[in-house]
């Protein structure tokens, strides 16, 4: 599905000296490292404060306890998605209220938002799922009309914008993974809050060191959820060449659009200059989906569906599962196929003949 080796090929030297740097150093955790990249990706994002964090997961539990999200609260979002999400609600004690997805950009459907408030709606969480931004214009007039807070994620987003601002900027809070296979990935876990409320990246701060600002005097139970200078010093390395990487992950989905458009059966996501296209991701018609992307792995292309259940229907959450008919049907439909900024055309060409093949097969 993804190579991350030609990146690192080209980024050795430079990699290796920040890696030998921080080994140098001897300061681990935290450290100027950290602060250091935080500095960058703020402003690389356009907010006041960016908070390293231990991973994606923790990033959307901090955020929303920093936004007073707990107990008694709901939270609306999404059902297509990955089960950290509504899964940081559940853990901070909070009910998941989930909303209908769009078939046609798999985010969650923002005309569905409002219906779905109610006296107990604390906060919206919205998923820019596969790296296409949710229309955060609307999201944020609901929030505004009924006082609710925001919580952006972001896990599959770096670098995306809506309007011209970067996702993480929007709402009240941001959250974002750099587990190893995003836009921006790391070499291991990591995660980061993005926030332009002063008090809400104090709070953050203090939940991600056991809920403290000075050693020994804790004023609230937090984590342990730091990041380590090492991977803050090897995403430094990494994060000047995102916008790059990103456009060329735009061009390998105007391939797939050129390539696949015409192959009857499957619908192709929409490309615009906004998605930075974590994941490309087709729709597979005529409940072939299964079928197909069994042929492609005999054929020896790498295809995955993200997300087979979708998270109402996970076991954990029956008690709570709502009417989202699209999301049931895209969970039956939806196939994700290779992209990443080294993706050549020969590939991308040898994929789809396979595609075509996988789906002339049935008929």
């Amino acid at each position: 599905m993804l190579d991350l080796t030609p990146e690192v090929e080209a980024l050795w030297d430079d990699l290796e000296a920040a890696f030998r740097r921080v080994m140098r150093s001897g300061q681990f955790v935290g450290g100027p490292e950290v602060a250091a990249f935080e500095a960058e990706a703020a402003a690389y994002l356009g907010v006041a404060h960016a908070i390293g964090v231990n991973s994606g997961t923790d990033a959307l539990v901090i955020a929303l306890r920093a936004l007073g999200v707990g107990p008694g609260d709901e939270v609306l979002t999404t059902p297509f998605s990955f089960f950290a999400t509504a899964e940081a609600i559940a853990t901070v004690g909070a009910t998941p209220v989930f909303v209908d997805v769009d078939e046609r950009t798999f985010n969650i459907d923002v005309a569905l938002i409002e219906p779905a408030v109610t006296p107990r709606t604390k906060a919206i969480l919205p998923v820019h799922l596969y790296g296409r931004p949710v229309d955060m214009d609307a999201v944020m007039d609901v929030a505004a009309k009924h006082g609710l807070k925001v919580v952006e994620d972001c896990a599959q987003s770096f670098g995306a914008a809506w309007r011209g601002r970067k996702t993480g900027a929007i709402g009240d809070a941001g959250a974002f993974s750099f587990y190893p296979t995003k836009n921006l990935g790391a070499f291991g876990d990591g995660g980061m809050v993005t926030t332009n409320d002063d008090e809400v990246a104090r709070t953050a701060r203090m939940l991600r060191d056991h809920g403290s600002e000075r050693r020994y005097h804790n004023v609230m139970l937090g984590y342990n959820s730091r990041l380590d200078a090492l991977q803050a010093a090897l995403l430094r390395v990494k994060l000047p060449h995102v916008d790059a990487w990103n456009e060329r992950r735009r061009e390998v989905a105007r391939r797939y659009e050129e390539l696949v458009g015409e192959v009857p059966g499957v619908v192709t996501p929409e490309v615009t200059d906004e998605h930075v296209f974590h994941q490309y991701t087709v729709r597979v018609l005529g409940g072939r989906r299964d079928a197909v992307h069994a042929a492609l792995q005999q054929a020896g292309v790498a295809t995955m569906v993200y997300y087979p259940v979708p998270q109402d229907r996970l076991p954990v959450f029956a008690s709570m599962a709502g009417s989202c008919p699209v999301s049931d049907q895209l969970a039956g439909e939806v196939l994700s196929l290779p992209l990443g900024p080294c993706f050549g055309r020969a590939e991308q060409e040898a994929v789809v003949q396979a595609l075509v093949d996988a789906m002339s097969s049935g008929e």
